[in-house]
């Protein structure tokens, strides 16, 4: 029987980030798809700065700007052209990358799908259905058929569901599901324009009664439009290719200047499952969490399930922490996740208003706050994940870390490329490795741990002012990263670093 140390169901984004971030550690990861190809139709479009930045740890930084377009303009407008609300963001965010970058799945699945199967230690096999899992004594047993009559089995540590909406793996848990009832049909659509132009806003929602509608990038080269199903129409009404055309044609696409690459109606939903976790079995992305798409943080929450995942795995696999860590996946996780939802709800609540009295009173109130604002608002602030392996009572603690450029010598750029990435002890002052005993220090260097200086002059020099004002703005003089890039904890001396070191120790070993 095939011996691994993390079995992985399912073979999304989700899972092919898991698997990298695994197989980057070394270990034997294997990744069971029910399905024998790639889907190769348009689905997720975007993601934020934090999900670029955990692309870049799965070693494919060099492959994105290719891939993505960066959005600097999100706009909601109501019938008459009037500015419902103006999300502007930076080219620059605290993750070193555009907030928003807008990607083709298919484009993004293919280089995560490469960058997985040149890990000797990730053995990736399609066209496998997994028809049962069994937690045993210090295992899982999973087993699948992978053609007519043909069954087989493997034997991990440890399993991970990321199946999807519809996850075999969350019913092998016997999870139930928290749901908000916010759902509305959208046909969707997926265009090449014939021609190149410029879109002017890139993404914008069209808040008109007689026709919600989305138009945003669907990567370079690609346009998306979504439409709301109204009370009268029937989903067979909008799913067929006709309704997509006759709706496209008022903004001037017809098969002469584009061309259909998909359309498909989808509910929007709004729900999570309430355990995430059974034993050695877990879940995450769509296995764990569905909702609406206005603020594009689907796939982002999915791809944070497995960073927030990957280095619990790998410290317990090494022996390093005890199994308790694994409760704060789910503790952390989950109130992100319902928080994310919560956000996305309101923002389709603006959007999903078919009755003209209702959206009058909307445009009304809306068109007033953005008139006294005088200009675009900066994105909402990602909330902090929830409780768990945090330094407690730490204001910091849970909240995403900066990464700037840096300069080593004569190497210059982000600090998870130059410096490395994983447990970083980061100084804007001083060296904080030299405030930790030898044996805080032995065990800090054990778990993979960096202590850095950024300050003018140090051997790795904070370039861009970016950890300056962190540090400034936030009052400390010392912060420890966990290597899902938030803050374990901070301190406003150099010397709390050693308090940083022990408490981390506590939270792992205790």
């Amino acid at each position: 029987m095939q011996s691994l140390d993390v079995a992985i169901v399912g073979y999304g984004p989700v899972g092919q980030v898991l698997a990298i971030l695994l197989g980057s550690y070394g270990w034997r990861v294997g990744v069971f798809e029910k399905q024998p190809a790639p889907y190769p139709l348009p689905r997720a479009v975007h993601f934020d700065h934090e999900v670029a930045r955990i692309l870049q740890a799965c070693g494919i930084a060099g492959e994105l700007s290719r891939l993505t377009e960066p959005a600097y303009t999100y706009e909601w407008r109501n019938a008459a052209g009037e500015v419902l609300l103006l999300i502007g963001s930076k080219e620059l965010s605290l993750s070193g990358w555009p907030e928003s970058n807008m990607f083709a799945q298919p484009q993004l699945e293919a280089v995560l799908d490469a960058r997985a199967r040149s890990l000797s230690n990730v053995s990736v096999q399609r066209g496998c259905e997994v028809i049962a899992l069994a937690e045993t004594d210090g295992g899982v047993e999973i087993t699948w058929n992978d053609g007519p009559g043909n069954r087989e089995s493997a034997r991990a540590a440890y399993a991970v569901g990321c199946d999807g909406a519809n996850s075999f793996v969350r019913q092998c848990i016997g999870a139930t599901v928290t749901d908000l009832g916010f759902f509305y049909d959208w046909l969707i659509v997926d265009l090449i324009p014939r021609e190149k132009r410029v879109w002017d806003p890139i993404n914008w929602q069209l808040c008109d009664p007689r026709r919600p509608t989305t138009l945003v990038s669907g990567g370079p080269g690609r346009r998306r439009w979504e439409f709301m199903r109204l009370p009268h129409e029937s989903v067979d009404d909008l799913n067929n290719e006709e309704t997509a055309w006759r709706l496209l044609a008022a903004w001037g696409m017809t098969p002469l200047t584009a061309t259909l690459e998909r359309h498909a109606v989808y509910r929007f939903q709004a729900r999570w499952v309430d355990t995430w976790r059974r034993g050695r079995v877990l879940i995450a992305g769509d296995a764990a969490h569905q909702m609406p798409p206005f603020a594009g943080q689907g796939m982002c929450s999915g791809i944070r399930d497995a960073a927030n995942l990957a280095w619990k795995l790998d410290l317990l696999l090494a022996g390093k922490a005890k199994p308790h860590i694994l409760d704060s996946y789910p503790s952390e996780r989950i109130p992100h996740v319902q928080q994310m939802i919560q956000f996305s709800m309101e923002l389709g609540k603006i959007i999903c208003v078919p009755d003209v009295e209702q959206a009058a009173a909307r445009d009304a109130a809306m068109v007033a706050a953005a008139k006294d604002r005088g200009g675009p608002t900066a994105p909402v602030p990602g909330p902090a994940i929830g409780a768990g392996l945090l330094h407690e009572g730490d204001p910091h603690a849970g909240h995403l870390f900066v990464q700037g450029e840096v300069r080593r010598g004569a190497t210059r750029g982000r600090f998870d490329d130059v410096v490395g990435r994983g447990w970083s002890l980061v100084s804007n002052g001083g060296d904080p490795g030299a405030a930790l005993s030898p044996e805080e220090a032995a065990f800090f260097s054990s778990i993979g741990g960096i202590c850095v200086d950024v300050s003018s002059g140090a051997a790795i020099e904070d370039t861009g002012g970016s950890y300056a004002r962190w540090f400034d703005t936030n009052g400390v003089a010392v912060a420890l990263q966990r290597p899902d890039f938030h803050v374990f904890g901070a301190s406003n001396t150099l010397a709390g670093a050693a308090d940083l070191v022990r408490a981390l120790r506590r939270a792992l070993t205790a």
